[in-house]
């Protein structure tokens, strides 16, 4: 079946940060488990490269946004590269392929009666390239998200007739009740609805870097219905002489942050739904990574390098850490304390020692080939449901909770050897019975973890997975008990090796 799945597209008015990395990792986790699972994945991510906060930021730096763009739109698929992200096209919205998708779309709206000229004033944000709300303001007249003073400013632009969508939008979600997870978001898009909806405005009048209107060259389409329909556009040219739109469109999950929570919400269904075009099946938003109580920001100054991070610690410690530290969907605070913590007890201890240790009792007392045995009844029974459960859970797009449950049975395996000693039993032939059950359990326990953590640690989890003797890596085959024992086992080496560097995610 098609599975079509998106991160948002990211500015490029900046380079990227954890906040960037955060969102690709976990849309990538979920499109690499629906590999596994054997469905058509495409996994879609790219940059936002038009409006306001690029032209300004081009501006301090005098330069063209043009120029602006290439080099950081070349940072951010670095950065998709870096954390082996397996998205299967970057979009970038100065493509000229994505523009004429964008002026197709406002013209059928305006061709279908959505559009008309008016007046807009009100609180812009230039960095958000919004304009706020009187009840959306913090004290001051400042931008809840960049905190900075807004001024009020009144522009002649070209309006989408948003007030019309609210009863089609209130139907949407009445019929859906699932559209938006998780159900405080939900909650959160519902209730902005019905607060009542203000016409859009499509068009900028003052800026000159964006995609033209069609009708009226001297404006350029509001950069946020620019972006959105990235999501759309990308289909029709992202692999050369092919449209794949028929076939994803529309997308199975669209996969962004809280912020940006209206525009997708809100906007985005009113949008497709006025260009005749069917909305999106989901979409999930997570909450923030926090350092110093605020969202991480580039305009906030509080970041972290990913590149330095990768550096040191590898690109799978990374993923795990980002996923693992914040409840996925929910706000929490990140730090290299934390990080450290992280790496050395859960990964370098839980997993990697787990996996030295097993695969070194199989070569000392098996002569390295797996046990053909019966496994224990009490690991039978903790595996019993396991593969469904993360199944479930990545369905409903909880990648902290599917990784939680996995790290569960991590921490089981972890218990099953201290508790059951098999070095002990190593000096008594008459227990080689007992002892080939311990290490068929323990070899088959890591075997469907590792299968079940491809998706968080590709690398890593290949790795032991190949110790192991295992070519399988499909979803099919994380059962526990579906491989019989008999493989012999290979070099592994330390899979989280100790790092003495406290410092070393610091920015």
């Amino acid at each position: 079946m098609p599975f079509y799945l998106t991160t948002p597209i990211y500015y490029v008015n900046g380079e990227p940060h954890l906040g960037h990395v955060y969102t690709t990792v976990a849309a990538d986790v979920v499109a690499r488990h629906m590999r596994q699972r054997g469905e058509d994945v495409f996994f879609l991510t790219g940059t936002d490269e038009h409006g306001e906060p690029v032209s300004l930021a081009a501006e301090r730096e005098g330069i063209p946004p043009r120029e602006l763009a290439d080099r950081n739109a070349e940072r951010f698929k670095q950065v998709a590269a870096r954390i082996n992200a397996t998205n299967d096209f970057f979009i970038r919205t100065s493509d000229p392929e994505h523009a004429a998708v964008v002026s197709e779309v406002v013209t059928r709206l305006k061709d279908n009666g959505h559009v008309y000229e008016g007046t807009y004033e009100g609180w812009y944000c230039p960095r958000c390239a919004d304009f706020k709300t009187d009840s959306e303001l913090l004290d001051g007249d400042r931008c809840p998200i960049h905190l900075i003073e807004l001024e009020r400013e009144q522009e002649d632009n070209w309006f989408f007739r948003l007030s019309t969508f609210q009863e089609p939008l209130e139907q949407l979600y009445a019929e859906n009740p699932e559209w938006v997870l998780p159900g405080s978001r939900y909650n959160e898009a519902l209730s902005f609805i019905k607060g009542g909806l203000q016409d859009l405005s499509l068009s900028r009048a003052r800026i000159s870097w964006g995609v033209p209107v069609p009708w009226d060259p001297d404006q350029v389409i509001y950069v946020w219905i620019d972006a959105l329909l990235n999501y759309y556009s990308a289909l029709s040219y992202a692999r050369e002489g092919e449209d794949l739109t028929e076939k994803f469109w529309p997308a199975d999950v669209h996969l962004i942050a809280k912020d940006i929570l209206k525009f997708h919400a809100v906007f985005w269904p009113a949008l497709l739904m006025a260009a005749d075009l069917p909305v999106p099946a989901r979409l999930y938003v997570h909450g923030y990574l926090l350092m110093d109580d605020h969202k991480m920001s580039k305009s906030l100054g509080n970041v972290l390098d990913p590149f330095k991070v990768m550096d040191i610690y590898g690109t799978d410690a990374l993923r795990y850490y980002l996923l693992r530290e914040v409840s996925f969907g929910q706000d929490g605070s990140i730090s290299p304390e934390g990080f450290e913590s992280r790496y050395n007890t859960e990964l370098a201890n839980d997993y990697g020692n787990l996996a030295s240790r097993t695969l070194a009792m199989i070569k000392r007392y098996r002569d390295g080939v797996v046990p053909e045995s019966e496994p224990a009844a009490g690991l039978v029974d903790e595996f019993g449901d396991l593969t469904t459960t993360v199944c479930a859970r990545l369905d409903r797009i909880e990648v902290s909770a599917a990784l939680d449950e996995i790290w569960t049975r991590v921490r089981l395996l972890n218990r099953y050897v201290q508790d059951s000693e098999p070095w002990k039993l190593a000096k008594d032939p008459q227990s080689a019975g007992d002892l080939d059950v311990i290490l068929y359990g323990l070899a088959e326990g890591l075997r469907v973890v590792s299968l079940l953590l491809l998706p968080y640690l590709p690398e890593t989890a290949d790795r032991l997975l190949a110790a192991l003797g295992q070519e399988e890596r499909s979803i099919e085959a994380a059962r526990f008990a579906a491989s019989r024992g008999g493989a012999r086992i290979g070099d592994l080496g330390q899979l989280f090796p100790k790092i003495e560097s406290p410092e070393a995610t610091a920015a």
